[in-house]
């Protein structure tokens, strides 16, 4: 019996070859999974035409009974099965279509359809079997290939997909096998702590970010007189400075990113991030020459506020409850705080003591007039939306945050004692004469 159906299967694509190859020459099929507390999200995206080929339908996206007849074959076309012999309820929801590119072929229109899976039993929901034959039901040469997009209580979020498996014809047995989905037990724990470390990576890999703080800081240890900085201002007086405008900055991107992480402020991220490069200017003029001296935490948390929106834009893609939400806000936010506080440990001891050498004004200079180039650079970027020349090299610089730090620090340490040895001659000479 199975050599009969190899055999029609064999003849059938024979057959219809052409047809198929042609469709084949498109990417295959996705399914990608969200797993949430209660129910499975389906994210299926196809090729446009692929699609149309296998529903046998001209999909019109404006048309309300064009969209309902798709949801209608996607939820036909899918069932669920799970040794709890669960109930799953099976609903097909918002329907899109984008643009997605493809090394091999180019840009191509797709589908791109969300599923809601619920069981009776969340026990469920780690376990059960995919038995879903959309499109290859019609085109035996695609397949669908199946991975988890988001499992938040297992840490998988945010570009971190794991696949599972594919779903195509078997040409031994002439079927279209079902696919055993097998997810781990999560936890609460598991999901914040991966929420801690995308904030860490967020600052890590964010050099705007990391460089609106390195140039807000530079003057902090100096004293404004007038349109100029002067000497150093104390080590006391220094840390109460630094310490007024981390927490300003830190309370000022907290708020957004709650407010935006919740969708109760939304802003289009163009513009946010043309504010974030804006900001950065701004305060590299600032450590030129002074601009709003004594305003700096006011300055500072209101630059903290746009740089809290674009920190909420990393978690706009979560699909999760509002409880789930806050947490992932706090560990994310924590991370966040986290890495600051390590690039702050990292670079402050070492301004602090260029500080009170005479170098001080040339380090300052150089690195407002070099953030001022990489600002500039980022708003005709962000405004175009083509890259140029200063943006590539910018965009490099954490991955020599190392060498930077340990240059800044022989630079520190060569200059205090280069400056202690003079005072010291000099008072040698002062007493021998």
């Amino acid at each position: 019996m199975k050599i009969k159906n190899t055999q029609w299967l064999l003849l059938l694509i024979g057959i219809l070859g052409y047809g198929w190859a042609e469709a084949h020459s498109l990417p295959d099929c996705k399914a990608q999974l969200l797993v949430q507390s209660e129910q499975v999200v389906i994210k299926f995206r196809s090729p446009y035409e692929i699609l149309e080929l296998a529903s046998k339908a001209k999909i019109d996206l404006s048309s309300q009974e064009s969209v309902e007849a798709l949801k209608r074959y996607l939820v036909q076309h899918t069932h669920i099965s799970d040794s709890l012999h669960s109930k799953w309820t099976i609903t097909a929801s918002t329907i899109t279509t984008g643009q997605t590119t493809d090394p091999n072929i180019g840009t191509y229109p797709e589908i791109i359809a969300e599923l809601y899976l619920k069981p009776d039993n969340s026990n469920s929901l780690h376990s059960f079997v995919l038995h879903s034959d959309w499109v290859i039901h019609q085109i035996p040469t695609q397949s669908i290939l199946v991975s988890v997009e988001q499992d938040w209580a297992n840490g998988i979020i945010e570009n971190s997909g794991q696949q599972l498996g594919m779903i195509a014809w078997d040409i031994p047995s002439g079927k279209i096998l079902p696919l055993q989905i097998q997810l781990e037990q999560g936890s609460w724990i598991k999901g914040f702590v991966s929420m801690l470390k995308l904030g860490m990576t967020h600052i890590q890999e964010g050099t705007d970010h990391i460089l609106f703080v390195v140039v807000l800081l530079l003057p902090c240890m100096l004293v404004p007189i007038g349109k100029r900085w002067s000497s150093y201002r104390g080590l006391k007086s220094s840390l109460l400075e630094i310490l007024s405008l981390v927490t300003a900055f830190t309370v000022g991107h907290s708020l957004t990113l709650l407010l935006g992480a919740l969708e109760w402020v939304q802003l289009p991220s163009q513009p946010v991030e043309v504010l974030i490069a804006v900001s950065i200017l701004v305060s590299a003029v600032h450590a030129i020459f002074p601009i709003f001296s004594g305003k700096e935490k006011y300055i500072a948390i209101g630059f903290g506020l746009i740089h809290g929106l674009a920190f909420s834009s990393i978690l706009a893609d979560l699909t999760v409850s509002t409880p789930i939400l806050l947490v992932s806000i706090l560990g994310f936010n924590l991370g966040i705080e986290l890495m600051q506080l390590l690039l702050i440990a990292g670079i402050i001891p070492w301004l602090l003591v260029l500080s009170q050498t005479r170098i001080y004004f040339c380090i300052r200079l150089t690195g407002a007039i070099l953030s001022s180039i990489a600002a500039i650079g980022w708003i005709m970027e962000r405004v175009s939306g083509q890259g140029n020349a200063i943006t590539s090299v910018v965009n490099q610089l954490p991955d020599f945050a190392l060498p930077i730090i340990i240059g800044l620090a022989l630079v520190a340490v060569i200059a205090f004692l280069i400056q202690r040895l003079s005072f010291i001659s000099r008072q040698f000479y002062t007493k021998s004469t």
